[in-house]
């Protein structure tokens, strides 16, 4: 078959079953990306540039709008080109995020379209207004329900879809809900596995292992999304409580979700000067290569994950799969994993109070949390294997392709 990926940060989502398809002499495979993107070897690429913007500055609500539109248009473009050396596509898989497949069938209508959904936003229910620290005001009501004209566009133009997660396939409008398939793209578990042996050696020196009591926390930024605030305040707690406690955090200081400071502050410079906290027990990685990243989840102690409604992240099911103790909020998608007690412990998102006392439930009696990290990774070798996932997308191509 000839299969065409777009996504403007290629591979994305796509990495496995792109390079499981490139890997077959059946398949053909181009992916057509953003500059930026990463992409892979063996596929090649298409890269587009999106149109200059028109210099007349549109109504605040359709900045982002007005930007997946010239993203779409860059597609076509690209699109063309592929048509140029005569390659048909069998079937297109997109990223509908940024705008990307809006206008793909206008370039091949008759060849099937699949886009992936990761979220559709609400004033209630979901992320926005989710935390009282960010109030959500008539204003920004509005501008989410316009975000969603792109996605109402998308989930029109698409012949079919995926979503990750049963929980991100609900906050989509029911009449479209029939159309998503639930395909989880899964994480490295070959990878992401305990390691009692494993050791983090910090700039300073010094050397953390399985025997030291250590938190360990990851997002790929450090910002309210992922709950930051409120572990940094559980933080200010655990440095009290747990003397010989280390507390290891992996994230940048830029924003991925949600809204800036208007200072220009990071987040984590917000939280420093909020607290009293011993920075020498706290150790802030920032970004970090994969494989010391796995030594983050192979040496803690107790593992915190924290997220508003939102997209689950990779970042918590490799600490499942690499047995970490899993605090987690009792937030959706979380919960679509997460039992507690089973294969994790859930805490209330807004009380530092609670994520505390999880830790110190954690550290007291370590022995007794065995059977949970055990199930943490069943959990994801039943579900959340990338052999899963590419399962999932050889079905669908043969639903949509009949090869």
């Amino acid at each position: 078959m000839n299969i065409v990926f777009i996504h403007q940060n290629f591979p994305g989502q796509f990495r496995h079953i792109a390079r499981e398809l490139a890997s077959s002499q059946q398949h053909n495979v181009f992916s057509i990306c953003q500059t930026h993107a990463p992409r892979l070897e063996q596929i090649s690429s298409v890269v587009y540039t999106p149109p200059t913007a028109p210099e007349q500055t549109p109504h605040p609500y359709l900045n982002s709008t007005q930007q997946y539109m010239l993203n779409g248009l860059g597609v076509i473009t690209a699109l063309n080109r592929l048509k140029e050396i005569d390659f048909q596509p069998d079937i297109i898989i997109a990223h509908t995020g940024w705008g990307e497949a809006l206008y793909v069938k206008e370039v091949f209508p008759d060849t099937p379209l699949i886009g992936f959904f990761e979220f559709f936003y609400h004033a209630d229910g979901a992320d926005v207004g989710f935390d009282p620290e960010q109030p959500l005001n008539l204003n920004d009501r509005l501008r989410v329900r316009t975000r969603n004209a792109i996605h109402l566009l998308s989930l029109h133009a698409t012949d079919g879809g995926i979503t990750p997660t049963w929980w991100q396939r609900s906050v989509f409008p029911p009449e479209y809900q029939p159309k998503l398939r639930l395909i989880h793209e899964g994480v490295h578990v070959q990878q992401a596995v305990a390691d009692a042996q494993a050791t983090l050696e910090l700039e300073n020196g010094l050397v953390l292992s399985r025997q030291d009591e250590v938190i360990t926390y990851v997002a790929r930024n450090l910002e309210p999304y992922r709950g930051f605030h409120q572990f940094m305040r559980a933080v200010a707690e655990i440095c009290q409580r747990r003397p010989n406690a280390h507390i290891v955090i992996v994230g940048g200081d830029d924003v991925s979700y949600g809204v800036r400071l208007d200072n220009g502050q990071s987040y984590k410079q917000k939280m420093l000067d909020e607290l009293s906290i011993d920075l020498s027990r706290v150790h802030f990685l920032g970004h970090v290569a994969y494989q010391r990243y796995l030594k983050v989840l192979q040496i803690s102690t107790a593992h915190i994950y924290l997220t508003v409604p939102f997209v689950l992240s990779w970042s918590m099911l490799e600490a499942m799969s690499a047995q970490c103790l899993l605090i987690a909020s009792d937030t959706q998608p979380v919960t679509e994993v997460i039992v507690d007690g089973r294969n994790g412990l859930l805490v209330d998102f807004f009380s530092p109070q609670a994520i505390a006392d999880a830790v110190d439930a954690v550290c007291t009696h370590p022995d007794q949390m065995q059977a949970i990290r055990f199930a943490a990774r069943q959990t994801v070798l039943h579900s959340y294997t990338i052999e899963n996932g590419i399962a999932g997308y050889n079905a669908l191509l043969a639903e949509f392709c009949g090869k």
